[in-house]
């Protein structure tokens, strides 16, 4: 297969780019996980986010087959009173992260509309693979729907939030919801999911020793979560939620990601289902980012980004 070369990257993110690369691992391999994650550090809440004051406590709750989990509760200090509520799926490639990674991307939601987070520990591949990742989301957000009035939730504005692997979890554990009777949910806002195990696009083969969490990268992810049965017929719709044909059901839907990454095309696709199911979604596609890039403070594009976001979250929740 003749793969053109991947889009350009945007002039004002090329400097960042280099820097994420070297805090993203490079080329690894399943064995290598264990330690690349001992090595990664998540900053505490404050320390992330000093502007804020919050306040946040870790709530054990039932997991995969009653297996203890936790979730990480995260609100204004002294909040008292009813509002939405945010569960949070964080990213890291199926095998990396943990309930505070990157929870600056939801975290302006508190202070703009005094939601509730709630952040789930799922457990982490290649030591628990499928289903246990998909099935710790699911279990976390059942908790979360089942405790709107212990965590001051209106269970009308529950949002189900994910980026990166963190986005294909989320994508996951929403068909759940549906297909179990599981719970109501106002929307689901997918960062730049990670939802097709199959190697197949065009955009996967542009992005191979380039950019942030490339094509090799993401082999080794689904390999971890997956094992032998990556690739095959034996993975679920929920597991990789880009095999899933029948879209239709789903609550409003946001996806966004970079024109020069690797899930570029298995995410215009879902969006794409969704529509042809009748469904409401909204797609964009960032011209010049790269996987993450909306985590850069001062790029014009990446501003965009989280401004189409703040305005989708606000919609969502008005209604």
């Amino acid at each position: 297969m003749n793969v053109p070369s991947h889009p350009p990257f945007d002039p004002e993110v090329v400097e960042a780019l280099e820097m994420f690369r070297g805090m993203s691992p490079a080329a690894f391999d399943v064995d290598a996980i264990p330690g690349l994650r001992a090595a990664m550090v998540v900053p505490p809440l404050e320390q992330q986010l000093p502007g804020l004051d919050l306040e946040s406590r870790d709530v054990t709750i039932p997991g995969h087959r009653g297996d203890d989990i936790h979730v990480t509760v995260i609100h204004r200090r002294g909040r008292t009173g009813t509002g939405p509520g945010i569960y949070n799926v964080h990213g890291g490639g199926m095998v990396f992260g943990s309930p505070l990674s990157a929870i600056a991307r939801v975290a302006g939601w508190i202070e703009q509309h005094d939601a509730v987070v709630v952040s789930v520990a799922y457990r982490l591949a290649p030591e628990f693979p499928d289903p246990y990742p998909l099935e710790d989301t699911y279990a976390g957000l059942v908790w979360t729907a089942d405790h709107t009035d212990d965590l001051g939730i209106d269970p009308a504005r529950l949002l189900v939030v994910g980026g990166s692997a963190g986005g294909g979890l989320a994508a996951g554990a929403v068909l759940l919801a549906r297909d179990r009777g599981g719970p109501a949910i106002a929307g689901q806002l997918l960062i730049s999911p990670m939802l097709d195990d199959r190697d197949e696009t065009v955009s996967t083969r542009q992005i191979d020793g380039v950019g942030v969490w490339d094509r090799a990268s993401n082999v080794v992810g689904w390999t971890a979560l997956l094992g032998d049965r990556k690739g095959t017929d034996d993975v679920s719709i929920y597991s990789a939620p880009a095999r899933a044909t029948d879209l239709s059901g789903l609550p409003p839907t946001f996806v966004d990601c970079a024109s020069p990454e690797v899930f570029r095309d298995e995410d215009i696709a879902f969006a794409e289902r969704i529509w042809a199911a009748g469904g409401d979604a909204e797609l964009h596609v960032w011209a010049g980012g790269f996987h993450g890039f909306d985590m850069i403070p001062t790029a014009q594009v990446s501003a965009a980004a989280r401004a189409a976001r703040d305005t989708w979250v606000a919609r969502i929740l008005s209604r």
